[in-house]
């Protein structure tokens, strides 16, 4: 008898106490909090993907414009092959260590106090950035269906406010069917796009006549320093989601299982890019637009962009809660606000989502050309957080075996290859971003419809 009254008080005290998990970034996790380790590795593939599809896709015609069909896809395979070995390091350093949350914490292993400073401020500045670059293409969406219904200031205002709503949800446990929504409404409307442009007679800016027209494509391009480092930047900013899969590891549910949702994405990543890059260009040639949504005519460049809005949204959705969950976690960690549904909790979150909203607005609204706000990016914020960065951290983890054993060969190619990416990626960052800025400038000076907070249609570009 008294056996069954300790299993029923066992029972009853066991429904009363919430379950409980200590994770070593967000602490104490339980029932009555928000679970931020609950995403499975096939969420996992729809967040990484989201955090790439979206943006860089829609500027990947004209980088090939600059380059060239031939040097385009080696460039962009070179990148998505640096890409994916730099992703894969960031899965294996959060294996090593789990305490590390963003790229800030591997900053701090490796460099410091003064490393992870450094890393903090890219990190958000990165975010915001993106995000902006997001907003934007919102705008230019809104613009194409609406045939620029009202002012396109306007247009960015009601995508910030959307955005920071949805960007309040806390985990990415409960983002994942978003991303997948966004992933399936991105590939439908660029599929639509590119099948379009091949069924055309011709591009809607190129020359109208009775001629037949044909593409003016080029298989190898002659471009000047500035326009190929700004079209690679472009390529890297496409695949510069590497800052996300840091926060993407940190909720996953078995973080073991990062790498089989890596290759999914990059390999299915590489087809998109290269699919729409080459079928976009091979049609449209020189008169391919940027977004490239808009190379179709103006029908279906509404149809493709309807049908692509909440994709557009998404983007600066996960912007937008990388940077809030990241400085979120800075400003709790270690306390129990952190996972408790408390006053502090709350107002610490809904804060840090305003400021990171209001912060991509004014990006947004003050550099309001989509393909030179993405060589900037790319540039001067993608490579060292994409390339450099992993270089290091792969140094930082496997230096003392190569350094106090015997060095095998395989230890000593792999060292010179994260050495080389490190090399590379400086190079780009200083090219870039000198390129990008050598763009916005002419781009300022050249029309007035280009200009920051302008009312005009940018959705004609």
């Amino acid at each position: 008898m008294s056996n069954i009254k300790d299993s029923e008080a066992l029972k009853e005290s066991s429904s009363v106490a919430p379950s409980t998990t200590q994770d070593a970034v967000f602490g104490k996790i339980t029932e009555q909090g928000p679970n931020y380790r609950n995403v499975g590795w096939l969420g996992t593939v729809a967040l990484m993907l989201k955090n790439q599809l979206g943006l860089g896709v829609l500027s990947i015609p004209q980088a090939f414009d600059s380059l060239g069909i031939v040097p385009g896809v080696i460039c962009l395979l070179a990148i998505a092959a640096i890409t994916t070995w730099a992703n894969y390091v960031i899965g294996t350093f959060k294996l090593n260590h789990p305490e590390v949350y963003a790229i800030d914490d591997a900053g701090e292993l490796m460099f410091g106090r003064m490393g992870r400073e450094i890393f903090a401020f890219g990190v958000c500045i990165y975010w915001i950035f993106s995000s902006g670059s997001g907003l934007l293409s919102t705008s230019i969406g809104l613009n194409a269906v609406s045939a620029h219904g009202t002012c396109t200031a306007v247009l960015v205002a009601v995508s910030a406010i959307a955005s920071f709503i949805l960007s309040s949800t806390r985990t990415l446990g409960k983002m994942k069917w978003a991303a997948w929504a966004g992933v399936a409404s991105i590939f439908g409307a660029v599929m639509i796009a590119t099948v379009a442009v091949a069924l055309q007679e011709r591009p809607p800016t190129a020359p109208q006549g009775d001629t037949f027209w044909v593409s003016d494509y080029k298989l190898v391009g002659n471009p000047s320093f500035t326009r190929a480092i700004t079209a690679v930047s472009s390529i890297v900013f496409a695949y510069s989601g590497a800052p996300g899969f840091f926060p993407i590891a940190a909720e996953m549910r078995d973080p073991s299982l990062y790498t089989r949702s890596l290759l999914i994405c990059q390999f299915v990543i590489t087809i998109i890019y290269i699919t729409v890059g080459v079928v976009i260009y091979y049609y449209c040639g020189s008169y391919v637009a940027s977004p490239a949504l808009g190379s179709a005519g103006t029908l279906i460049k509404k149809v493709a962009y309807g049908i692509s809005l909440p994709g557009l949204i998404t983007s600066t959705v996960l912007g937008i809660h990388f940077s809030s969950k990241y400085t979120f976690i800075r400003l709790l960690r270690g306390s129990k606000h952190m996972t408790a549904n408390t006053f502090k909790h709350w107002a610490t979150w809904l804060g840090c989502t305003f400021a990171f909203t209001i912060a991509s607005y004014l990006i947004a609204s003050g550099i309001p050309n989509f393909g030179d706000l993405n060589s900037l990016i790319g540039a001067l914020l993608g490579t060292v957080m994409s390339f450099q960065s992993m270089g290091c951290m792969w140094i930082y983890d496997n230096w003392k075996y190569g350094s106090e054993q015997q060095p095998t060969l395989k230890w000593i190619l792999l060292l010179l290859w994260n050495i080389l990416i490190i090399a590379l990626g400086t190079f780009m960052m200083i090219g870039g971003t000198y390129g990008s800025i050598v763009n916005i400038v002419a781009s300022g000076k050249a029309t007035t419809e280009s200009s920051a907070w302008s009312c005009a249609d940018n959705s004609n570009s």
